[in-house]
């Protein structure tokens, strides 16, 4: 996969898979279409750390957030459908950034299955730890967002 954009450089798009304890990181970039996690971000209580978040969008420059909001698998609301919403909202408020929405119905899945995949082939050699599954499935709905566009 190409190298997607380097801190201080503008990155394009910087994907994060919402949670109420962490929330993934991604980055990516739309004339390569590629994407990598970043790593992820603290949540406490559903609150980010707003700052972590501002530095990231400082280092990046991202012109665009994707944001991953998740619904149960009939596409109904789910527990934390608006709670992602209003964190998509106050995101693009606090920091003047476009922010594009994706359903992220089974995107922590895919990121399981990939991170599986790179221990069965040697190439991840630790165990997988909670926050590089969120930081994965950042990368997967940034993925998924660069197809649907």
């Amino acid at each position: 996969m190409p190298e997607a954009s380097a801190p201080g450089t503008p990155a394009g798009v910087l994907a994060l898979d919402f949670g109420e304890r962490r929330i993934g990181v991604a980055t990516g970039d739309t004339l390569t279409a590629s994407a990598r996690p970043l790593g992820t971000v603290a949540a406490r209580a559903g609150q980010p750390d707003w700052d972590a978040l501002g530095r990231l969008v400082r280092d990046w420059q991202p012109r665009l957030a994707v944001i991953g909001v998740p619904y149960n698998m009939d596409g109904s609301p789910g527990r934390l459908t608006e709670r992602a919403r209003g964190f998509a909202r106050e995101f693009a408020t606090r920091f003047g950034i476009e922010v594009a929405t994706v359903d992220e119905r089974l995107s922590s899945h895919e990121a399981h299955d990939r991170l599986r995949e790179r221990r069965r082939a040697g190439t991840l050699r630790r165990r997988v730890r909670k926050g590089d599954l969120d930081s994965v499935a950042a990368c997967v709905l940034l993925e998924q967002w660069l197809r649907g566009r």
